[in-house]
């Protein structure tokens, strides 16, 4: 499939399907935990068919699971049968550990297990594009370092942040080429620590490395779709412009009416109901009512937007709204 004519008729369509990051609430739909699934390759695939069959949304994406990369450097994980995976603790706390870290093989962990899911499910699903997810690479460096450790070490010890930097962005361009030759036609990139640096900050310690991995891995028929759900999203958004990704999704702390207007008329931006107030808390009505209302505030005055979730769509949401919500940007459409 050529992505690039993909993502150009998802802006210039009038009639859009909708984008959210659905994945795990899969669980409910196999009668599964959240446990189980995340182990085997099987069900996530029967896991991306499934939503696949029940929604009809513009693409397939993967279980966005931002712990895989980092458990494969030697991370340690918290498991739950209910709540998406966790990092527990720090891997690298000083510049020594950093130059020692060793930059992991494809298969450490459970990346395979990911990557043949997505192989997997691409022979399952044919009527759309498949996406895997994955962490931004400033992101990854977080959770190895610590999210909170790591935002003070840009400032007092910054080279030790571009060391595990440099090694995260070598592995997630293998780890994503992993991805396309298993047959994905793109990656969801995301990048939520990023979100929490000043424009300084992540034109300096965040930005190029994506850039770097967006350059080696994107193509014609291969697309990168970047995710920051932080609070500076706004004030970092020509560094997050400057990474070159085919499209950009963003999440529900700030306000997509001024986003869509920093955004160029010829880039796709996506987003961003709350996936825990109105996907996972909310009610049928309460989602209706903010999917119609972001939509009728935003599809008209901005071609090159497209509505989704602001983030992950939690395991335990109700497949009532997630159905409400589809139901919506259909009748959106079908009463213009």
């Amino acid at each position: 499939m050529n992505m690039k004519n993909w993502i150009e008729e998802l802006r210039n369509s009038r009639v859009k399907k909708s984008m959210p990051i659905l994945s795990f609430p899969c669980v409910s739909l196999l009668g599964v935990t959240v446990k189980e699934l995340i182990a085997s390759s099987e069900l996530q695939a029967k896991g991306m068919k499934a939503v696949a069959d029940r929604v009809d949304s513009a693409a397939a994406v993967s279980m966005m699971d931002l712990s895989v990369e980092a458990e494969a450097f030697g991370a340690q994980v918290r498991f739950s049968d209910t709540e998406v995976p966790t990092i527990i603790g720090a891997l690298v706390t000083s510049q020594e550990e950093a130059e020692d870290l060793s930059i992991p093989e494809i298969g450490a962990g459970r990346t395979n297990v990911y990557i043949e899911a997505i192989e997997k499910a691409c022979k399952l699903i044919t009527d759309r594009p498949v996406f895997a997810g994955v962490i931004g690479p400033f992101s990854l460096a977080g959770r190895l370092m610590d999210v909170t450790e790591t935002l003070v070490n840009c400032y007092v010890e910054p080279d030790m942040v571009k060391t595990v930097m440099e090694k995260a962005t070598k592995f997630l361009i293998e780890y994503i080429t992993a991805y396309k030759k298993a047959g994905a036609n793109g990656v969801v990139m995301a990048e939520p620590v990023m979100g929490l640096l000043s424009p300084d900050m992540a034109a300096e310690f965040a930005a190029p490395y994506v850039k770097q991995i967006i350059d080696a891995v994107q193509d014609d028929e291969f697309a990168v779709i970047y995710h920051n759900c932080g609070d500076s999203a706004l004030q970092t958004i020509d560094s997050i412009l400057s990474v070159g990704a085919a499209a950009y999704h963003f999440g529900n702390s700030i306000s997509m009416a001024d986003m869509m207007a920093r955004i160029p008329e010829d880039v796709v931006a996506m987003g961003n109901i709350d996936p825990v107030s109105q996907f996972c808390n909310g009610t049928e009505e309460s989602i209706r009512n903010e999917t119609l209302a972001l939509m009728e505030s935003l599809c008209d005055k901005y071609p090159n937007f497209l509505i989704s979730s602001g983030c992950d769509i939690p395991p335990k949401s109700s497949w009532n709204n997630i159905d409400a919500f589809f139901n919506a940007v259909t009748d959106f459409y079908t009463n213009k």
